[in-house]
C-alpha cells in the first residue's frame, strides 16, 4: 500500500495528500472528529475528504443541531432548507443534512456525496 497519495478532494476539488500507508501522520489524524462527524462520514459515499471539509462538516453539523427538519410547508426557511432558482426550489446542504439519508438522486448540494453515473 503506498505511503502517500495525492487525492482531489471530492467536495472542493483540492489536491491534498493522504497518507493512507501512515495514517498517524495523514493531514485528518490533526483534527477530532466528534462521533456526531464519524457516524454522519460512516452514511457518506467519501473516501477521503481534505482537512477543511472535515473542519467544515463538523461545524455543519454542529450548527445543524438547532434545527429540525421540515415536516410541513410553513416550516421551510428559505436560505437555510433552500433558495429559489429560476422559479424552482434547490434544497441546500443543511436540508439535505437534516433529513438525515441520501435519497439517491444525485442532488446539486448532497452531503453524502453521491454522485449518478
Amino acid at each position: 500500500m503506498p505511503k502517500h497519495e495525492e487525492k482531489y478532494c471530492p467536495k472542493c476539488d483540492k489536491i491534498f495528500v493522504c497518507k493512507v500507508g501512515d495514517i498517524a501522520n495523514c493531514q485528518c489524524n490533526t483534527i477530532i472528529l466528534t462521533e456526531t462527524t464519524q457516524q454522519f462520514l460512516a452514511k457518506t459515499s467519501f473516501d477521503c475528504l481534505c482537512i477543511n471539509c472535515l473542519q467544515k462538516l463538523g461545524n455543519a453539523l454542529e450548527l445543524s443541531n438547532a434545527y429540525i427538519f421540515p415536516t410541513q410547508k410553513e416550516m421551510f426557511v428559505e436560505g437555510l432548507h433552500y433558495y429559489i432558482e429560476n422559479n424552482n426550489w434547490v434544497f441546500t446542504e443543511m436540508y439535505h443534512m437534516l433529513r438525515g439519508y441520501c435519497c439517491e438522486s444525485g442532488c446539486r448540494h448532497c452531503v453524502y456525496g453521491f454522485k449518478k453515473n
